[in-house]
């Protein structure tokens, strides 16, 4: 049972891994291309509240689509709701992903956050080294890294 369900987190761990880098590269051009490098820099510089503020925005704005989701669910939409859902995921985690890159320094500097962060860090490591451990999880890399590798090799052809 335990390796049944350290293959299934393991498969989590590779999707969330893939996910948030996907959603962190394409968060970046995305700012360079709306032009927003300007924002950053300023974000960069602001004060730990100001970084708060803007770490914590793209939770508030998503909060509203979410019940919107559950509204769809309720009324018997559930594909449409689903759909919806995973859309505002996507679109609070590129956001915050791009704001904790931004703000990282500012928000580290409260005390309960840096404490609320180191512990979190510490569990992921703990159950990632367990995760990545697994055999799934390293058939899953290898198989990740030749389809880059052909990817790449039918690019340049």
């Amino acid at each position: 049972m335990k390796k049944l369900l350290l293959s299934i987190l393991a498969v989590f761990l590779l999707v969330e891994e893939w996910l948030w880098d996907m959603l962190t590269a394409f968060s970046h051009r995305l700012f360079v291309w709306l032009h927003l490098a300007g924002f950053e820099r300023w974000l960069a510089k602001s004060s730990p509240r100001v970084a708060m503020a803007a770490f914590v925005l793209p939770v508030a704005l998503v909060l509203p689509v979410k019940f919107a989701a559950l509204l769809l669910f309720a009324h018997g939409q559930i594909i449409q709701g689903i759909a919806l859902l995973l859309a505002a995921k996507l679109f609070a985690t590129l956001l915050i992903s791009r704001m904790f890159a931004v703000t990282r320094t500012q928000l580290l500097s409260f005390a309960w956050f840096n404490a609320l962060y180191t512990t979190i860090t510490r569990w992921l490591g703990w159950a990632h080294e367990r995760i990545r451990a697994t055999v799934v999880y390293q058939q899953a890399v290898r198989l990740k890294q030749a389809a880059r590798a052909k990817l790449a090799e039918w690019l340049k052809a």
